[in-house]
């Protein structure tokens, strides 16, 4: 039974965005939801370039940029709403199935995540753009194993809900790495793509090799897990690899994807265009998310032209381009 009604979804998902922007003009105007960061004043450069507001908008462009994932979300409620239900039968992301329903809440989502973190220089604004983010990444290589793994339906809602839960519980009380040095979103992102190889190239070798695709996932990110030093001696050289295991521990979840999963995928999906268009314009965006700090050579606080903002725009496009790659899942 899908989630929402075929006829209601879209409205639905309309008002409860504009709901949104009516409730925060309300709290704001109270003076309930306004505050700074720590360390900042008024007329100061933010932590993401753009000079901070004495209005109820803190960053107006780095907040109101998010509006580009509530219209990329909209949208697919728009063409999930018009589609039949024998078209539906396709793949879960043609018609208003359970899972195209919450990838297109997800993705509408990470806009008034973001918004508030922007918005009103919160605590609270700051956890909830993590967990909207979360709640976004976390899917594509769940939906992966789900098949991989032949999940029933039950259990991938639950493991989902189930993750969400305890990160938006643990970030709370002890900050995005949980308390225990684990980055979910970035770890996620390994995930997904090790999960997605497994999908395109399931094999019993192959599950277990899968995981080095992490520590390059990782690298493209700046993160090395993996320090040595070289040394020279008569024309030969060794490696002295040092690991802070502490630190990073969390390489042993790059297995998991092989570890559950068990079957190969009952699915094609045409990688060409949408997948690869998603991944460029995801890197494309990190980029330029790097530039969108103080006193990097593109940070100009009182442009209206944002890196940062154009990080939203982008990443919101990503979020298209793998809907659409999804879209062309077939059974085989």
């Amino acid at each position: 039974m899908n989630i929402l009604k075929k006829q209601n979804s879209f409205i639905i998902a309309l008002i409860c965005s504009l709901a949104f922007f009516v409730v925060y003009l309300i709290l704001a105007k109270l003076g309930l939801i306004i505050t700074l960061e720590p360390n900042l004043s008024i007329g100061d450069v933010s932590r993401w370039c753009e000079r901070v507001s004495p209005s109820i908008f803190r960053e107006p462009i780095n907040a109101f940029s998010n509006v580009g994932f509530m219209i990329t979300g909209l949208i697919m409620f728009w063409i999930l709403s018009k589609e039949d239900n024998n078209r539906a039968q396709l793949n879960n992301f043609t018609g208003l199935t359970n899972i195209s329903i919450l990838y297109a809440s997800v993705v509408i989502f990470l806009g008034p995540g973001s918004f508030l973190m922007h918005g009103t220089h919160s605590y609270w604004g700051q956890w909830i753009d993590n967990v909207s983010m979360v709640t976004y990444i976390i899917l594509p290589w769940l939906y992966n194993l789900k098949d991989l793994g032949r999940w029933s339906s039950k259990r991938f809602f639950t493991t989902y809900v189930l993750i969400v839960f305890l990160f938006s519980l643990l970030s709370w009380f002890f900050g995005t790495n949980m308390g225990i040095n684990l980055d979910l979103f970035g770890v996620s992102i390994a995930l997904w793509i090790i999960s997605e190889f497994l999908y395109k190239f399931w094999g019993k070798i192959n599950k277990w090799y899968s995981g080095f695709i992490g520590f390059f996932v990782a690298a493209i990110f700046g993160i090395f897990p993996i320090s040595g030093d070289i040394d020279f001696k008569g024309g030969i050289f060794s490696v002295y690899v040092v690991a802070d295991i502490a630190s990073y521990w969390w390489i042993i979840l790059f297995w998991l994807p092989a570890l559950l999963s068990n079957n190969p995928p009952a699915k094609f999906r045409a990688y060409n265009p949408w997948f690869f268009l998603g991944m460029i314009s995801y890197i494309v965006a990190f980029i330029i998310w790097l530039q969108g700090y103080p006193d990097t050579r593109f940070c100009d606080p009182d442009s209206i032209i944002q890196p940062h903002g154009i990080w939203h725009l982008i990443t919101a496009f990503a979020t298209w381009c793998f809907f659409k790659f999804y879209r062309t899942e077939r059974a085989i």
